[in-house]
């Protein structure tokens, strides 16, 4: 009864009632947050050869500082969870977004490996809550028609950071040096602390929220504020019981490896393989990211949300659009074919668009599926999952080209572990309904 009354108000909306666009205005600032949160990671990527020969580092150490941010970024994921459904995304994410500035301060100060490795560590601590709040903040402004949309509108941004943050740090890190680049990416983060902390609010307490948004958002299936069915440690031990949220975890973790495999080490295969320069390297790479943000927002957004209001079944078009993209990503294979710049490209931006297909589809999945209180914790422990992945996968990825001087087998790995990711969304997510409440 209440789909069908939102779809009556969809149509109402959409043939003259004109709703007000708040939400979309929340959905930017949060893709915005996402787009600095990148920059942050992707900088230690592209300064990484000019810090491999000034510090004097192996490939190996360089894949531990790639690494660095990902273990207590990834260690971190369910305590945020938790805190972000205990103090919410207002108060959590102020906190985290001045931490990201302090964070990236401390790397353009650093003096040597250990002082790099350090700051990067406490960069995952502040950039935890960052997802899981997205996740959260989603839920509770956006009806279920319009979830994949505004899901895309946050990950496409990690995506586009590639585009234009890769030749953007890029010319800093080649004119000025490597700590520009950071101190680039530092003074965007303290814009963005100041722009969050000012613009959000969570729809209860939004003062410019209009009556008939706020009518639309309910009516079309939000989550409610402040419902919390158990303790937030009851939660997480109950939800770590449940196979839904096991093959949620399992599957998106998949996606992660591949991802942070190209996230990482995308500039170094260009120039090693490719026997490209700094600049080339970040030139060539925004051609997949850029297919992979067409992709993020059109396929895993706009479409999902265009063919459910259509009618068309729920949970079939999210794993669809979930399986097809996971089966994308093993275009990954291909680039181990080829040494030619472009046919590599074009593998890579297969493969890239594919998993960002897929990614919104994973990202909507917390605010629909757990339980009343629970979405944070649901994102915190997918999260966690996905950067294990991306602590392990430049870890793994150094190791192999150190002794084989070719990537050729890490791309086979990361397709190995796509199919694993595969069959989990396949046999343990099922359906995509909410998982029942706990039982006092």
């Amino acid at each position: 009864m209440a789909d069908r009354e939102f779809k009556a108000t969809h149509m109402t909306a959409a043939s003259g009632r004109a709703v007000p666009r708040l939400r979309w205005g929340i959905g930017g600032l949060l893709g915005a947050g996402v787009l600095i949160n990148f920059f942050d990671r992707i900088c230690l990527s592209v300064a990484g050869p000019q810090l491999q020969r000034t510090l004097g580092l192996t490939a190996a150490d360089l894949g531990l500082l790639f690494s660095a941010f990902f273990w207590t970024y990834a260690l971190s994921q369910i305590p945020a969870g938790l805190i972000l459904d205990r103090w919410g995304v207002k108060r959590i994410g102020r906190w985290s977004a001045f931490l990201w500035g302090v964070a990236s301060v401390i790397t353009a100060l650093a003096s040597g490996f250990a002082g790099i490795f350090a700051a990067r560590c406490l960069l995952g601590i502040a950039e935890a809550a960052s997802f899981p709040a997205n996740s959260k903040a989603t839920g509770y402004w956006f009806p279920r028609t319009e979830r994949a949309s505004a899901t895309a509108l946050f990950d496409s941004a990690a995506k586009f950071s590639n585009v234009i943050g890769v030749p953007l740090v890029a010319l800093a890190v080649v004119h000025l040096g490597w700590r520009w680049g950071f101190g680039l990416v530092a003074a965007l983060s303290f814009f963005y602390f100041a722009a969050f902390y000012g613009i959000y609010h969570n729809p209860s307490s939004h003062p410019r929220l209009s009556a008939a948004e706020r009518e639309y958002i309910a009516e079309g299936g939000a989550v409610a504020e402040g419902q919390i069915s158990a303790s937030p440690v009851g939660m997480l031990g109950y939800l770590l019981r449940r196979r839904k949220v096991w093959g949620l975890s399992i599957g998106f973790a998949a996606y992660g490896y591949c991802f942070y495999l190209f996230l990482t080490w995308l500039p170094a295969y260009l120039v090693q393989t490719m026997q490209m320069n700094i600049l080339e390297s970040a030139a060539f790479a925004t051609i997949p990211w850029m297919c992979a943000t067409v992709s993020d927002l059109v396929v895993g957004g706009w479409l999902i949300d265009r063919l459910i209001a259509r009618g068309h079944d729920e949970t079939r078009v999210r794993k669809t659009v979930l399986l097809a993209g996971m089966c994308g990503g093993l275009a990954v294979i291909g680039a181990t074919t080829t040494t030619h710049p472009a046919l590599a490209i074009a593998w890579i931006s297969v493969a890239l668009s594919g998993l960002s297909a897929a990614a919104p589809v994973s990202w909507s999945l917390p605010s629909l599926i757990a339980p009343r209180g629970g979405v944070a914790t649901v994102a915190g422990i997918m999260n966690f999952g996905n950067n294990l992945m991306g602590a392990v996968a430049p870890i793994v990825t150094g190791v192999i080209v150190g002794r084989t001087h070719s990537f050729t087998n890490a791309f086979l790995v990361a397709g190995g572990i796509l199919l694993i990711g595969i069959a989990a969304f396949v046999f343990l997510l099922g359906r995509i309904v909410p998982v029942p409440e706990p039982q006092p």
